[in-house]
Order: C-alpha cells, then structure tokens, then sequence
C-alpha cells in the first residue's frame, strides 16, 4: 500500500543520489563512474604494459602476477556493472514520485 511514509522515503533518496555528484568532474564528463572507469582503464592498460616489460627482462612471475591482477580487475568491472544493472532496474520498479 502507498503510504505518505514511502513516499518521503523514495523523495529523501532520490534527493541523496542526485547531491552526489562531484562539480569538478560533472563539469569535464556526464558522471563520476565515468571518470573511475577511464582510471580503471588506464590502471589495467599500465599493468599490461609492465607485464610486457617484465617479460622482456624476463621476469615472468612478475609479469604472471600483473597479468593476473588485470584479469581479476577486468572481472571486477564486470560484476560492478552487472549490480549497478541490477540495481537500476530495482529503481525503475519503485513507483514514480509524481504520483
């Protein structure tokens, strides 16, 4: 049953996720997942390019290990946006605040 109660609630959350947003970042992409993606993305880059490097010193462990640590990034990534999917669409089911 709609109650005044969830009503208020949906308000004061909607409220919360929209006042997150970052000023310095909003101003130079559209969101601040935006942004840690492109950081992800740089991190995951480097570590393949030292694992090249590290391969053609011939420290293959080394090179193994940072392999490895972009596999589970690149894992990571996926999962988040899998959830942040999820969520989204849990969002969407909650009833529109005009009404």
């Amino acid at each position: 049953m709609i109650t005044r109660s969830n009503l208020a609630e949906q308000l004061r959350e909607y409220q919360v996720r929209s006042s997150h947003e970052w000023a310095i970042v909003s101003f130079f992409t559209s969101s601040r997942v935006d942004v840690i993606l492109v950081l992800w993305e740089l991190l995951m880059f480097a570590f393949i390019v030292f694992s090249g490097v590290a391969l053609y010193f011939q420290y293959i462990k080394v090179a193994l290990v940072l392999v490895f640590l972009t596999f589970l990034m690149l894992v990571g990534m996926k999962v988040t946006r899998q959830v942040r999917r999820n969520n989204k669409m849990k969002r969407k089911m909650l009833l529109p605040l005009s009404m």
